[in-house]
């Protein structure tokens, strides 16, 4: 029997990406965040969640995709990185899928030239291939230092 990976699945440019579950704390409708002045322009700003000041990032921004146009789909992804509590923006937020683990493809050798990677895999289902975003990696060194001092 295969080793089972929950996945959530979501959307930036009509393409459907994945990210492990375990990472996930909530999804939440966007409401208003307060802008940061001279921060990267992935960073859109700063909310209070349920008392955790959380940055909010653009994740289709920071994957050099564009910039999220909000719409009543768009969602934020609370996830937790590196003891921090950050919310990706994403234009949905469509399922939670189990892909066993067999399926899964470790990162094609074209987009591991960088130690960074942000792309833990490739599923392949039946009927397209989903993208798995390592979300450890989603930050450079400074980046991630730039998020930090946000809720520090």
């Amino acid at each position: 029997m295969d080793n089972m990976e929950k996945i959530l699945v979501f959307e930036l440019n009509n393409e459907r990406y994945g990210v492990s579950i375990k990472n996930v704390l909530s999804i939440e409708k966007v409401e208003q965040f307060t802008n940061i002045p001279n921060s990267s322009s992935f960073i859109k700003g700063i909310i209070s969640l349920r008392g955790v000041i959380t940055p909010v990032i653009d994740l289709k921004e920071r994957l050099h995709l564009g910039e999220i146009e909000k719409t009543d789909l768009t969602r934020l992804l609370i996830v937790t990185l590196n003891d921090m509590q950050i919310g990706l923006l994403v234009e949905s937020a469509t399922d939670v899928i189990d892909i066993p683990t067999s399926i899964i493809d470790s990162t094609p050798i074209m987009f591991s030239g960088t130690s960074n990677s942000l792309i833990h895999g490739v599923a392949k289902l039946e009927d397209e291939l989903l993208v798995l975003l390592d979300l450890e990696n989603i930050f450079q060194f400074h980046e991630l230092g730039e998020v930090e001092s946000l809720v520090d």
